[in-house]
Formats: C-alpha cells, sequence, structure tokens
C-alpha cells in the first residue's frame, strides 16, 4: 500500500513524500530508522475515503466540546487509563456528530496501531496544526497528557483575549446600528409624510430641507438597486480577500490603519508567541516551531513573514535577528526575543510577550470603548438633529411659506 507522509527532517523542514509500505507500524519505523521525525501518515486512497466526507460539510467543532475532550482525555491519561480506552470512553459521550464521526475513525486507527497525531493530522481542517504537532510533541517525548493540558490552557487564554475583544466591540456595534435604523425610519418614513404636506403649499422650501426631501426621494426610488449593489460589493469583497494572495495584502493595509494596525499588530503577534511558547514547551524543535505556528497565525501578512523567519532560522540566523531584519514586528517582541534566545529561556519569553501584549489590547480596548460610547452618542445626537431640524425649518418660516396662500 502507498502511504502519503508528511515528515519532519533533522534540519527542522517539513516535507511530503510518498512511500510504500506492507503496513503503518513498520513503514513509521523505517522512517524513523532513516532520522524523520513522522508527522503524519496517511493511506493514499483511504485519505479521501476517511477524512473528505467530514470535511465536505465543513462543520466546525465547537470550542467548549473539543475543550472538555482533552481536559476529559488528560484526566484519564493520568489516572493511568490506556489511550485506546480513554478515547473509547470519551467518544461515546460527545454530542456533536461531526466531532463523534470524527473520534470513531480516531479510536480505529489509534486501536489499530496509528499514532495519535496521526490519526487527528488527518483532518487538518478540523483541527489547528498547533494541535496535531502538541500531540506529535507529547508522543516523542513521553509526556501526552501534559502537552494536552498546556494546549488546553493556551485555548483558554486565546479564547479569553477574543472573547474581551468582541465585548469590547458589541456596544459601539449596537450603537451604530441604532443610528443607522433611526436616520432609516426618518429618510423613508417621515421625510416622505413633510414632503406631501410643504408641497400642498407650493411654496420655495429651504436649501437644506429640499436637499433632504430629494435625497429621501432617490433612495425610495432605487432602494433595490442599491441593496443590491450593496450585497454585490459585500460578496465581492469577502471573496476578493478569501484570496490567499489578497487576503495577504488586506491584512498588510490593515496594519497601516492609525491605532487599529497596532492593535492587530500586537494580537497577532500575542497569538504567534504564545503558539510558539506552546509548542516549544511540548519539545518540538524551533524551526519546526515557527513554521506551524506561521499556518497558525490569524493575521497573513504577519504569518508570511514568519515562514520567511523560519527560512533565516533553518539558515543559522538567530530568531530574534530574524525577526528583526523583517520590520514587521514590534521592536518588544525582537528585544525579548533576544534577551529569551541569550539566556535560554526562549519559551518563557515568549509567554510573557503574550502576557504583556494581552494586557496592553485589554487596557487599549477598555480605553476605546471609554471614548467611542461618548463619540458615538454626540454623532447620533447631531445627525438626528440637524435632520429633524432640516424638516422642520419650513415650520419655523411659516409666514413666509404660506404667504403665498393669502
Amino acid at each position: 500500500m502507498e502511504y502519503r507522509c508528511r515528515l519532519g527532517t533533522q534540519t527542522g523542514e517539513i516535507v511530503e513524500q510518498f512511500h510504500a509500505a506492507d503496513d503503518e507500524p513498520g513503514l513509521r519505523h523505517e522512517l524513523e530508522q532513516k532520522g524523520f521525525c513522522v508527522i503524519a501518515l496517511q493511506p493514499k486512497h483511504a485519505l479521501s475515503r476517511l477524512s473528505l466526507p467530514v470535511a465536505r460539510r465543513r462543520k466546525r467543532i465547537p470550542t467548549r466540546e473539543f475543550l472538555v475532550f482533552n481536559q476529559e482525555l488528560a484526566t484519564l491519561l493520568k489516572a493511568g487509563m490506556p489511550l485506546v480506552q480513554s478515547l473509547d470512553i470519551l467518544r461515546s459521550r460527545v454530542v456533536h456528530s461531526t466531532f463523534r464521526s470524527v473520534l470513531d475513525t480516531v479510536y480505529e486507527r489509534v486501536r489499530a496501531g496509528s499514532a495519535l497525531s496521526d490519526a487527528f493530522g488527518e483532518y487538518g481542517d478540523l483541527f489547528p496544526g498547533a494541535y496535531t504537532a502538541s500531540l506529535l510533541a507529547g508522543e516523542k517525548s513521553g509526556s501526552l497528557e501534559g502537552v494536552i493540558r498546556r494546549y488546553v490552557a493556551y485555548i483558554k487564554v486565546i479564547g479569553v483575549v477574543k472573547r474581551r475583544t468582541i465585548s469590547a466591540l458589541v456596544y459601539p456595534a449596537v450603537l451604530i446600528s441604532l443610528a443607522l435604523v433611526v436616520v432609516g425610519v426618518i429618510v423613508l418614513k417621515v421625510v416622505p409624510e413633510f414632503s406631501s404636506f410643504y408641497e400642498s403649499f407650493g411654496a420655495q422650501l429651504p436649501l437644506a430641507t429640499r436637499m433632504i426631501v430629494k435625497g429621501s426621494s432617490l433612495i425610495r426610488d432605487n432602494v433595490v438597486l442599491i441593496v443590491v449593489v450593496a450585497v454585490v460589493a459585500i460578496v465581492g469583497t469577502w471573496r476578493w480577500i478569501g484570496r490567499p494572495e489578497q487576503r495577504t495584502r488586506f491584512d498588510r493595509g490593515v496594519l497601516k490603519v492609525p491605532w487599529i494596525g497596532s492593535t492587530v499588530q500586537r494580537f497577532a503577534t500575542s497569538q504567534l508567541a504564545r503558539t510558539l511558547a506552546t509548542l516549544l514547551g511540548g519539545g518540538l524543535p524551533l524551526v519546526t516551531a515557527i513554521d506551524i505556528a506561521a499556518r497558525s497565525g490569524g493575521n497573513q501578512f504577519l504569518s508570511a513573514q514568519m515562514r520567511i523567519v523560519g527560512a533565516r532560522v533553518r539558515e543559522g540566523e538567530s530568531f530574534a535577528g530574524a525577526l528583526a531584519a523583517r520590520g514587521a514586528f514590534p521592536d518588544v517582541a525582537v528585544k525579548m526575543a533576544e534577551v529569551g534566545e541569550a539566556t535560554g529561556a526562549l519559551q518563557d519569553m515568549l509567554t510573557s510577550l503574550a502576557d504583556f501584549y494581552d494586557e496592553e489590547i485589554d487596557t487599549e480596548l477598555a480605553r476605546f470603548v471609554s471614548l467611542i460610547e461618548p463619540v458615538l452618542l454626540v454623532i447620533m445626537g447631531l445627525v438626528i438633529a440637524s435632520l429633524l431640524l432640516a424638516l422642520y425649518m419650513p415650520l419655523f418660516q411659516l409666514s413666509t411659506v404660506v404667504g403665498t396662500q393669502y
């Protein structure tokens, strides 16, 4: 049978090759004897038969259920339960259909002799690369339970930061939505009523009133066209950003936006640093950890820069020097990486860097919310007041407007 093999070389490079063998354990042993680090082994034809049906459904596995599974798996392993029995117990308790189907396949493959990292590696669309890499590191070091716990802690921290960010943006989003609804009601419902009322006088209306009436009429007459253009623009932009090369350009442009760019840069750097620290803590080589962290990053431009950093580190350059040469990462990150390399505590320094940026992001978001709330309220008040003032202005000049009637 022919197997598709994802291997780590002695230089830290990750390659994919095809090898023929009678069985998977024998091929794994043969490759390890040759000095390769086996990341994943997949039967060439079984891959499409086993993994693609789940991938086609594209159902995301709930983060909470995934974390509970890993916490329970780590607990069972710590209690001395064999891996196969632990998987057998846990798969029957999973509620999510896709996750349960995956675990059934994982259980069968592990029971047949495959490594846990290989079994999960088949579902690269459902599980992050950092997870399978952490499992591989735990298997190699003999501390699978500790690595799983470290990964769970990593996901929890990332989740907390994301939830805080979303929570901070909810109130401004509600205010903006409310403002748009109120303005929409005034423009589409209130203005036409006033327009009909003023037309009965047959007098010249003030400029501001005429502009609002004309704008309201234009929007009402072309509302379908406006909606279609907006939908096409949104879908087109979404698909454009979905292309890898365009997503990289978009993410690079975001980093240049005042205030937002620096916050996004800190968040992405924090995520990369924490991923690197987690992988290094699991025992992976630096070059391999950089490659996996780059593929797990959120900002595609910084991920591309991190891949270049990994290539330069593979060629013998220091990690901090490669970071500084790119000029895309904050100076604080470069300095802390330099100190970590010099003291032999790179993992601890990366964790400290991630914690430092997480605190900075919390502070920035709190400051943003405290500033944006009154600003949005003032803007909403000015916009609505301007609209109403323009509509009622002819009434203030009632004697002039109705003078022609007498």
